[in-house]
């Protein structure tokens, strides 16, 4: 399953300022969310041990580690809520091989949001980001219509090759209908 999706480079990001602000925006999304709304919260869909899909694994760029197809990943699957309404789904995908050393907690997070605690980390570097847009007919887009959410454009998301101490971590977030990158 997963986001199967079609990503490309961030250059080729739509041009709208609001939605390109939010797609290319290099700070935390936790915090802007957190921002904009008075009660912010996460819902932990699921986390699981599994191999990497083959269209989820992410190169590296220049050399560096990516994700591989068949590497052992922790997926962990959550909505973010901004005042009780579901505006970004996010899909993290975290390989055994990172979750050592101060990196162990982050199988551990549960409902507490990733990014927060990734963004605090002074040795978090962003290797790789990329965007999708994603038919109504996607996986994610019946989510969305799970959460009484009424699809009735094309979705956008994002994904982003992390490293923290060298270890490779992948954190693709989609943008729900009604998300403030689509005002």
């Amino acid at each position: 399953m997963g986001l199967d999706v079609n990503w490309v480079d961030a250059s080729l990001a739509p041009k709208q300022s609001v939605l390109s602000d939010w797609l290319l925006d290099p700070t935390s999304l936790t915090a802007r969310l957190k921002r904009h709304c008075n009660d912010f919260r996460v819902l932990l869909l699921g986390q699981a041990l599994q191999a990497c899909p083959a269209h989820e694994a992410i190169k590296g760029e220049r050399a560096t580690m990516g994700i591989c197809e068949g590497e052992k990943v922790l997926v962990r699957e959550v909505l973010l809520y901004c005042d009780d309404q579901p505006v970004v789904y996010a899909r993290s995908l975290l390989p055994s091989s990172s979750l050592t050393g101060d990196q162990k907690t982050l199988a551990e997070l549960g409902e507490q949001p990733l990014g927060q605690v990734l963004f605090n980390n002074p040795k978090l570097t962003r290797k790789v980001l990329q965007v999708a847009e994603i038919a109504p007919s996607q996986r994610v887009c019946e989510l969305a219509k799970m959460a009484n959410l009424e699809v009735t454009h094309s979705l956008w998301g994002r994904r982003s090759l992390f490293h923290i101490e060298e270890k490779p971590l992948m954190v693709a977030e989609v943008f729900l209908p009604g998300a403030l990158a689509y005002q």
